[in-house]
């Protein structure tokens, strides 16, 4: 099968399972997701949104959040690990935000990865699921497991997995294709005993053909 045959097919089996993905993170505005975003690095999107729903009560918006003492900012977010770290990352963006933009997030992926605590995942994952707006895919841990399994590719770093992914898809597509990765490598493919016999890609993936 040829590449461009074998991506078809995956993009059409995933859209039968996963016509809408929608991230599971929870947010109510493009502020709060890219907070969300730059919390759920190395932590669950569960816990992420235990700790956003007492901080979104206070933080609506870039000065909400810099109007709040780092030391209690901590102590909110302290659950999703790496919080000192967290804390000065999202003071240091939204302190940027306010300067520079008007406490607006930009929409651009060159103007999002120069916030402090700003990748080009998060960047992706906000554009394109705040705004609609398909600049990027988002390579989580879960893009990058199915990337491999299905021979999609043999890159390591999620930058190389992206833009391999991005030469192989239509860009109409990118921001629907890292949701439904994410969900599918969550409740299907996981790293550890992945669910082969409920996935419809067995026939289009090298790790199960491989067996």
């Amino acid at each position: 099968m040829k590449p461009d045959e074998k991506v078809s097919k995956i993009i059409e089996k995933l859209k039968g399972v996963y016509p809408e993905p929608k991230l599971a993170l929870h947010y109510s505005n493009p502020f709060q997701l890219l907070v969300a975003v730059i919390l759920s690095a190395q932590c669950t999107d569960e816990r992420v949104n235990q700790v956003t729903r007492e901080l979104f009560r206070k933080v609506k918006n870039p000065q909400d959040l810099i109007n709040i003492p780092l030391e209690e900012l901590e102590e909110l977010i302290k659950p999703t690990g790496y919080y000192r770290q967290k804390a000065k990352n999202l003071k240091a963006c939204c302190e940027r935000l306010a300067e520079e933009y008007g406490n607006a997030i930009p929409k651009s992926i060159e103007h999002l990865t120069k916030l402090p605590g700003v990748g080009r995942k998060t960047a992706a994952m906000v554009l394109g699921n705040a705004f609609g707006v398909n600049e990027g895919i988002a390579v989580d841990t879960h893009v990058k497991r199915l990337s491999q399994r299905l021979g999609l590719s043999t890159s390591k770093t999620p930058e190389k997995i992206e833009k391999e992914l991005m030469q192989m898809v239509p860009q109409d597509l990118w921001t629907w294709l890292s949701n439904a990765m994410i969900l599918h490598g969550r409740h299907i493919c996981r790293a550890r005993n992945p669910r082969c016999s409920q996935c419809p890609l067995t026939d289009y993936c090298d790790y199960f053909l491989n067996k």
